[in-house]
């Protein structure tokens, strides 16, 4: 009795059979060929047990509502976490339908690993036969000839010769094709001819160099010879479409002039510097942003089995700024763009751009206009043409002012044009006359906002002005006259516009050859400038640190006094209270009623307790102009601070600087082709061309081109101007740098 009375209090309390708890919270329920899940009691999820689709949906749907996480529902069913999150992936992307599973083989899958397809490509480049190929692996011929279709393989590949090597042994210098003109209307791009002895390379396979690898460790190659193989869909190859644009900004034959070579390397000066140029325009704004794209799929457009990763590429740019030739490369950089587009530089545009710095060290400041307020900085400034494009960029030592700097830029501009009179835009920082005597002693002409208060010119004074600017008609109500500046020395022309609302804006300039109209609408073509910097920090990250070094900055270099600033301060606070007190003794001294108080002593008496106010004031301003004229206005900046002086690297900055501005002039390019095919191209013309650049496209190599078919893209007109474009570029005969592969390009139509 006492027996069955136990057994009633305490049941079996083991799992029943067929089922399998996820968690405390969640159950699964096997019986019969059917299964349940189970969720707090409650059915979440019924369905056969052979039933993949459903079985899926029920693991997705457990970590999607929060009853479970990934590890406990595979743990569950049976399957790796890993599973469960392309399950994951495919419902979001294609609902239920892309859990299925069609019958069969899974359409697209190799059926071989990727170590075997990476020999079969080998095996068949080198000559072997399907069969023979086969044999070896051990797999039917017809799985070896499927390979070869899925991999793009085509028996008309180029075949490269033996890399050819001088007495000593190393490799044979190539200089890279440079720039030899352009068309006015830039409609098509110049031809380019091949210079130098073919390039080649002991390799035969473009997915495995490890033969020039050894060559580059025994100091035997200086930099890897592109090997590429025909492939369908590569990723991102559509940014081969700027290669054209890029040989002729001169960019490699000038760092083969300045920097000679990076020594004995695979990944060498010409292959590092179409990877940097390749990034920029692939959007990829940091070393660091290559760890998200897989290394041999970026090869593959290099011509090289894997691109270089985000450690060899930041020593090779430490090993260039270690020479430090980054401003000679870039003066050699704006001279082959001066020879292109002489004139496109009548008119310079200068102006500063501010990058804030947010680190550990102690660097100059420098005043943001946006932030208003100054904060650690450094300054750089831009020379940009009339078009917008940039020339070359200088950063000022101590975030020096434009009119302390504008000097400098001059002497550099006058190094590049030779004697030839250019005009100088910019803003009210570089507002000085005596600046002004000295620009146009120098031989050049300004333009340039009028700082300051001036008088306003009458109504009268205003007469409508009109100009047509590349088939545009624009018009101006604008003013006309002569100003004297240094009581008389300087004569200069003043251009005021006369707004809508009233409002005034004088321009000062030098030219007086031009009408009042044109030069209105080259100064207030300014604003190209300032689209092209926030493009610049927008799409290529100008502004991103991308080096952490210091280097020792000048420790004699003065800079305003914090004791002098905190001692004006406090006499201005001063001046302020005794001009307060001052004020209220004149207005006791006003409204004075004279039957009351008829003489001042009385009046003194009266308002003894303000006068005394206002002579301890008057004392306190006297003792806080003294103590201010005691103490330096300016000290050296090593006084200020026990830790060494230092600035950022400048080198590495200036050289990525010049990187992305060579990516951005071939953007240009690229635009200025396309814009007669496009009929948006002043609104969407940039994107249209970073679309093409971003595309995936098909490789065909031969023996001596290398075919680019790029993939249709979102709409038929857009195809066609790329294809348009894709014409013009194939009548420039450009090679691949490093190579004797001339570039066709071709894009499909859509279907």
């Amino acid at each position: 009795m006492a027996s069955d009375r136990n057994d009633d209090l305490f049941p079996d309390l083991r799992n029943p059979e067929g089922a399998c708890f996820v968690n405390p919270r969640c159950l699964i329920r096997t019986q019969g060929g059917h299964r349940v899940v189970v969720v707090s009691g409650m059915p979440l999820a019924q369905y056969a047990v052979g039933d993949r689709m459903s079985e899926a949906r029920a693991m997705v749907s457990l970590i999607d509502l929060g009853y479970a996480d990934q590890n406990e529902v595979a743990k569950a069913f049976g399957y790796s976490a890993r599973t469960l999150r392309r399950n994951q992936r495919r419902f979001e992307e294609g609902g239920l339908a892309a859990l299925g599973r069609p019958g069969g083989y899974p359409r697209g899958r190799a059926r071989l690993p990727a170590t075997r397809q990476q020999w079969i490509q080998r095996l068949k480049t080198q000559g072997h036969s399907q069969s023979q190929i086969a044999q070896r692996l051990g797999v039917s011929e017809r799985a070896v000839r499927k390979s070869l279709r899925r991999l793009g393989w085509k028996p008309a590949s180029g075949v490269q010769l033996e890399l050819p090597l001088d007495a000593s042994g190393r490799s044979q210098p190539r200089e890279s094709p440079a720039a030899s003109g352009e068309d006015p209307n830039l409609s098509a791009f110049s031809p380019t001819p091949p210079a130098g002895p073919p390039p080649t390379s002991f390799d035969t396979d473009p997915t495995d160099r490890r033969r020039d690898r050894l060559l580059a460790r025994l100091g035997l190659l200086d930099d890897a010879p592109p090997l590429f193989g025909s492939s369908a869909q590569v990723p991102r190859a559509g940014v081969l479409l700027a290669v054209p644009a890029l040989v002729q900004s001169g960019i490699f034959a000038c760092a083969q002039q300045i920097y000679g070579s990076l020594g004995p390397a695979f990944f060498g000066l010409r292959t590092t510097l179409l990877t940097l140029l390749f990034m920029a325009l692939w959007r990829i704004k940091r070393p660091e942003g290559l760890k998200e794209h897989s290394p041999s799929a970026l090869g593959r457009v290099l011509g090289v089995d894997r691109a270089p990763e985000v450690k060899t590429l930041r020593r090779k740019l430490v090993r260039l700024a270690a020479l430090r030739r980054a401003a000679a490369f870039g003066q050699a950089l704006a001279q082959q763009r001066i020879a292109r587009r002489g004139a496109a530089v009548g008119f310079l545009y200068i102006d500063g751009h501010v990058r804030v710095y947010h680190g550990k060290h102690r660097l100059p400041k420098a005043h943001v206009a946006q932030m208003r307020l100054s904060v650690p900085a450094t300054t750089d400034y831009w020379v940009n043409e009339t078009g917008g494009d940039p020339l070359f960029v200088l950063t000022a030592e101590a975030n020096a002012g434009l009119v302390k700097v504008l000097p400098g830029v001059l002497e550099e501009i006058r190094r590049l044009v030779g004697g030839r009179r250019v005009t100088v835009v910019f803003d009210r920082g570089g507002f000085s006359p005596r600046l002004f005597q000295q620009i146009v002693a120098a031989g050049f002409d300004l333009l340039t906002y009028r700082k300051g208060r001036s008088a306003r010119l009458p109504a009268k004074a205003f007469a409508p002005r009109r100009t047509v600017v590349e088939g545009r008609t624009l018009a101006y109500v604008l003013a006309d006259q002569e100003v004297r500046l240094l009581r008389g020395r300087l004569r200069l022309r003043q251009v005021t516009r006369r707004m809508d609302n009233g409002h005034q804006t004088p321009i000062l300039t030098s030219r007086r050859d031009l009408s009042a109209a044109r030069l209105a609408y080259h100064m207030f073509e300014r604003w190209r400038q300032e689209n092209f910097l926030k493009y610049m920090g927008e799409e290529f990250a100008l502004d991103a640190l991308v080096q952490y070094a210091v280097e020792p900055d000048d420790p004699n270099r003065e800079v305003p006094n914090p004791a002098w600033a905190a001692a004006d301060a406090q006499l201005r606070q001063a001046h302020a209270r005794l001009d307060r007190l001052q004020a209220e003794y004149g207005l006791e001294a006003f409204t004075n009623w004279e039957p009351q108080r008829r003489t001042m002593r009385g009046f003194k008496i009266a308002h003894g307790k303000l006068g005394q106010a206002l002579w301890a004031a008057w004392q306190r301003v006297l003792r806080w102009q003294a103590r201010r004229d005691r103490v330096p206005r300016r000290v050296p900046v090593q006084s200020l601070s026990p830790e060494p002086v230092v600035k950022l690297a400048p080198e590495v900055k200036h050289l990525t600087n010049l990187v992305k501005m060579v990516a951005y002039q071939a953007e240009s390019d690229l635009l200025r082709a396309v814009a007669p095919h496009y009929r948006r191209a002043d609104d969407e013309g940039r994107t249209l061309v970073q679309s093409a650049l971003a595309s995936a496209a098909d490789l065909e190599v031969t023996a001596s081109e290398l075919r680019v078919t790029l993939a249709p893209l979102s709409s038929p007109h857009r195809t066609r101007a790329i294809a348009a474009l894709c014409a013009a570029l194939n009548q420039s005969d450009t090679c691949f740098p490093g190579s004797r592969l001339r570039l066709r390009y071709a894009i499909r139509e859509s279907g």
